[in-house]
């Protein structure tokens, strides 16, 4: 975490030496200079270097007081203490600081000529925005900021973000671009922690992310495979996000998790066709199979058909049901590299960061009761620990080895919580 800008004071060179090395990236140093005092500004300074090290807690109360401490006339002083705070709820994924108190202070610091400030605070805005899936609105947003002229450690943060949405639409060559041009100003920045997560950022994009399942056969796919078979012309049925689509048609199942395991299961028997049993059992979760579920997999199969009326075909067999594309020469299954009942919230913690249940309500785009139920039922199988209690409440899981989740992570309507089937 960087410095939100209080920046340096001609009247006070201890603060002004502390503001220079937090804004180098060494929260110690700013430290050594200011740790014993209590003043506004030597407070708001202890609490980003506190952030900046990794005491989130700590630094949220110090700023807080630095906030209260700052006299009528500190009115910008207060504004950056406010977009600190809420720099440290979205690194600690606690999501639920006032949007409003946010918007209020980078409109207050853009009044008053700090456009640095007023830019970092609109770049934690549209972090949140991806964190949560709002890529529709996060894109526009930043491509309305021009970094040119910010801080090299804010001009890292602008092509991390474009980086994050270009993977997230599957333009990786964009991606890549933006994070060469990140590396560079990371570099001129010479800030660690950001080097660092550039470099991370590097790493998923080499990572198998997804799993292609064709003909029976399967192998493990980068992020510039998967944008490749996409594009090849295939007929995609797209476990990650709930997506059928081939070319520029898409037929969207994240809100219809039975019609999307129909249109799996025969996706990954094409050629051939897919037993009603197996059509059963995938959808319905049924062991034994009786008249009502057949009769219940012939008003899902209708309904498919309805859907996938601009893509494919569904026919009847002797068996089963076979899927038939009207254009595509290839039916294929994009599966994540992990599954499972809850494999989105395994995708949001493996980030390595701290979340509360409420944030990944708000990620998934469901209740707290829900996600609470799914944090529970990972929790009994070691896959996620917490710590603390009541509000206090963390959830983390470490990374799955080997793999990047990017695409499990919410996309909008493009994703599915797969939490109950409907």
């Amino acid at each position: 975490m960087e410095s939100a800008g209080h920046g340096e004071s001609s009247m006070d060179p201890l603060i002004a030496a502390a503001a220079r090395s937090l804004s180098a990236g060494d929260p110690l140093g700013a430290l050594n200079r200011i740790a014993l005092r209590g003043d506004a500004p030597a407070l708001a300074l202890r609490g980003i270097a506190m952030a900046q090290i990794g005491d989130l807690v700590r630094a949220r109360a110090l700023l807080r007081r630095a906030g209260r401490a700052f006299g009528p006339s500190d009115e910008v002083a207060r504004a950056r203490c406010v977009v600190a705070e809420a720099e440290i709820g979205l690194v600690s994924r606690d999501l639920e600081w006032p949007p409003k108190a946010l918007a209020a202070a980078r409109a207050l610091l853009h009044e008053h000529g700090d456009r640095a400030n007023a830019a970092y605070a609109r770049y934690i805005e549209i972090r949140l925005l991806l964190l949560i899936g709002g890529i529709d609105e996060a894109e526009p947003a930043l491509g309305r900021l021009d970094p040119a002229g910010l801080p090299p450690s804010t001009r890292t943060i602008h092509e991390l973000t474009a980086a994050g949405i270009a993977i997230r639409q599957l333009r990786i060559g964009a991606a890549r671009d933006a994070l060469v041009r990140a590396r560079r100003a990371a570099r001129d920045a010479d800030i660690p922690a950001l080097t660092a997560e550039v470099e991370k950022a590097f790493s998923a994009l080499a990572m198998p992310a997804a799993r292609l399942i064709e003909g029976g056969k399967e192998r493990h796919l980068s992020l510039e495979d998967v944008e490749a078979i996409r594009a090849s012309g295939a007929l995609v049925v797209d476990a990650c996000r709930r997506l059928v689509h081939h070319a520029n048609a898409m037929v969207s199942l994240a809100t219809r998790p039975v019609l999307f395991e129909l249109a799996r299961a025969m996706a990954a028997a094409w050629p051939a066709d897919a037993p009603r049993e197996v059509l059963i059992a995938n959808a319905f979760g049924a062991r034994h199979v009786d008249e009502s579920h057949r009769a219940r997999l012939r008003v899902e199969i209708a309904r498919l058909r309805a859907m996938f009326r601009t893509v494919a075909d569904v026919n009847a067999t002797a068996r089963g049901f076979a899927i038939a594309p009207r254009r595509a020469r290839s039916v294929v299954v994009l599966a994540p590299p992990v599954e499972g009942r809850h494999s989105a919230v395994l995708a949001l913690l493996a980030d390595g960061e701290a979340w509360s249940s409420s944030a990944v309500a708000l990620a998934l785009g469901t209740s707290q009761r829900t996600a609470q139920r799914a944090l529970d039922s990972l929790a009994e199988t070691g896959h996620v620990q917490s710590y603390g209690r009541g509000r206090n409440r963390r959830w983390t899981s470490s990374p799955v080895p080997g793999f990047t989740t990017t695409l499990l992570l919410p996309a909008g309507v493009a994703s599915g919580y797969d939490g109950n089937r409907d």
